[in-house]
């Protein structure tokens, strides 16, 4: 971890609240979220309290917090609740019974809308579906899916019968399934004959079936017919999901569960080559997720609200499904391509839809702007009232942009920052109340103690680079990390005793404002995904061909960051254009299309450090064409020259 993070960004622009959205938010001034932060501040406990306590729970907790065996958080414990029963139960007495839960639109055109009604008695065959199978409270359930409705009718059936779910992104590969599968030691798999994506039928059941001829825990799959691809069903083991929810009753009683019973466990890439299980449980989540969704968001009853995320990542968790239906909310879900089959299916759907309520990538937005403003200009968008963005910093200009063009200069935009490790947001601005700066996420959640500290844990003065920590648990953190406690222990709260370190760096400017600038370590976030090198690196030394490689982000304008390789070859290798394109390909085989590397690079020798560790921060200033800095620990100096001179002959 470097000594210190230079800080280059400047931003004079700032956005107040208009009166108008101001006057009818749930947080109508300053003054108001001042009061609110400085109350939760002073007694965060009752501050998180009286938040679930606009929830439902059978029985009320005897304690808010027991933080006794740190880092192992227990909220609200004692009590118990059920998060499929929130989402889904508690409205069915109300007027939202027969309102739309869900608004699914599929990438061929197809349309789907499922009210709370119609949502519950799904949820309830699935969740009897599951139990028929053999699946039992606590199991684990893997599901492998494209972005339907059924997705989330299994993850709310799991969630009903205390049956933990482990989604797996659906642009994964076999081989990256089969090992998340081990790791949970999952019990069954609902996936999908195949999903769309590009006109193309992704192959979802030929992905399992690769992936299970390895997993002994697995004992079947269910599969939902889809696309209609042909498949092959092993008879016994494969169960087809339309004839088994035709078998069953609509009556599933939810299950009454601890509030620190698991809820999920979701897979993000470590700086090690093994995924880590990240393991959150029911009631503290399900307080996280429900509020900021309402707070954040601004949300309305009247609203039509869109997360483009894909639910195999934890946004889709937190504000696709559990936070909007705790809510009561109408969510957009829309499966395919954001330019299938033009640049303008996005704008369409809000435009067909109604939608109020539009959060997205800032790699999405990049894309938008590569496209032209001829694509939204073409659709009505005067539904939207608010925007916003997640899964990494947002560059000012795009902001601005997103502001102007898909905005229409009317919309606040909440840049939201948060990880699959807090389950829910962590730094935003709350629209009604906090002026906005573009590419700033402005200030912590009212109840969440974020700090930018030096390498001594000590808070660095403003405009200052520093580490990004939370010093207080918050209800929606992460219990541990599935399987390997002293791993959670060692990765997230040794580095600054009795703080979490989120693992990114940052600063917060004279306004108190925090300006997140990315990781300190050596995970890529491409197009908003979080990537860890080792996993590639692995996967491009498990080539025949390769001796080592080493994997870096590089800087691009629309993904964030590209994934870069330098790879040396075994004696006897040639680096010809057929083998780059060989070991690309290599890579979509072994972990997916998503870390498909944009560029290789030969080398003879990579350079390392004395003690053997590859120098990345030298291969990422090669990459990016800039000057090398301080090379004092590293072992040969030659091999530097040579990487330079191959970059410019390239």
């Amino acid at each position: 971890m470097a000594d210190h993070i230079e800080s280059v960004l400047t931003e004079k622009r700032s956005f107040p609240p208009s009166d108008e959205f101001a006057s009818r938010a749930h947080i109508r001034s300053r003054a108001e979220y001042d009061a609110l932060v400085s109350r939760a501040r002073e007694n965060p406990e009752a501050h998180w309290e009286a938040i679930a306590r606009e929830l439902h729970w059978f029985k009320p907790w005897s304690q808010a917090l027991d933080w006794s065996n740190p880092p192992f958080a227990k909220w609200f414990t004692g009590a118990t609740t059920n998060l499929s029963y929130n989402c889904l139960d508690r409205h069915l007495t109300t007027h939202r019974k027969n309102k739309a839960a869900l608004i699914w639109e599929g990438e061929p055109g197809d349309i789907r809308i499922l009210t709370y009604q119609m949502l519950y008695q799904e949820v309830c065959k699935f969740g009897n579906v599951l139990k028929k199978l053999g699946v039992e409270r606590g199991d684990r359930v893997a599901l492998y899916m494209p972005l339907v409705p059924e997705l989330a009718i299994a993850m709310l059936a799991c969630a009903r019968i205390g049956a933990v779910h482990t989604i797996v992104f659906g642009g994964f590969s076999a081989e990256a399934l089969r090992d998340r599968i081990n790791d949970a030691k999952a019990k069954l798999v609902v996936t999908a004959d195949g999903g769309w994506r590009r006109g193309q039928v992704v192959p979802l059941k030929a992905n399992v079936d690769a992936a299970i001829e390895n997993t002994p825990t697995i004992t079947g799959v269910v599969v939902y017919r889809r696309c209609g691809n042909s498949i092959v069903m092993k008879a016994g083991r494969d169960h087809d999901w339309g004839e088994m929810m035709a078998a069953v009753d609509a009556r599933c009683p939810a299950e009454e569960l601890d509030s620190e019973h698991p809820l999920f466990i979701l897979y993000t890439s470590g700086t090690t080559g093994k995924p880590k299980g990240v393991l959150h449980t029911t009631g503290g989540y399900m307080t996280g997720a429900y509020i900021t969704t309402k707070w954040v968001f601004d949300l309305r009853e009247e609203d039509t609200y869109w997360c483009t995320a894909d639910i195999g990542w934890v946004t889709g968790h937190s504000y696709v499904v559990y936070g909007p239906l705790a809510n009561g909310a109408a969510s957009v879900m829309y499966e395919g391509a954001p330019n299938h089959p033009d640049p303008g299916r996005f704008w369409q759907i809000i435009e067909r839809h109604g939608v109020n309520i539009f959060y997205t990538a800032p790699t999405a937005i990049r894309a938008f702007i590569k496209w032209g403003e001829q694509w939204p200009a073409k659709s009505d968008l005067k539904s939207l009232r608010l925007l916003g963005t997640v899964g990494e910093p947002i560059n000012p200009e795009a902001w601005m942009w997103y502001r102007e063009v898909i905005g229409g200069g009317r919309c606040p935009i909440v840049d939201t920052w948060w990880q699959t490790e807090t389950g829910a947001i962590m730094i935003t601005p709350i629209p009604g109340a906090v002026p906005t700066k573009p590419g700033t996420a402005t200030l912590p959640f009212p109840g969440i103690d974020a700090e930018v500290v030096d390498k001594q844990g000590k808070p660095v003065p403003p405009n200052s680079g520093g580490y990004l920590v939370v010093r207080k648990p918050w209800p929606s953190m992460m219990r541990t990390i599935f399987g390997d406690d002293e791993r959670y222990k060692r990765q997230y709260w040794s580095e600054f005793p009795g703080c979490y370190f989120t693992g990114d760096g940052a600063r917060r400017d004279s306004d108190g404002y925090f300006w997140i600038m990315g990781r300190v370590d050596d995970v890529i976030n491409v197009a908003g995904h979080r990537l860890g090198t080792m996993e590639i690196e692995s996967a491009l030394v498990s080539h025949p061909a390769v001796a080592e490689a080493a994997v870096i982000g590089k800087p691009d304008d629309l993904k964030g960051e590209s994934v870069f390789a330098f790879v040396t070859l075994k004696q006897g290798q040639e680096g010809t254009p057929a083998l780059r394109d060989e070991l690309k390909a290599w890579v979509v085989k072994e972990i997916g299309a998503i870390a498909r590397p944009d560029d290789i690079r030969f080398a003879d020798l990579l350079p390392k450090t004395r003690s053997g560790k590859i120098m990345r921060r030298l291969l990422r200033e090669i990459a990016s064409g800039k000057a090398t800095g301080d090379t004092t620990t590293l072992e040969d100096r030659s091999v530097l020259e040579k990487l330079r001179a191959q970059e410019e002959e390239e």
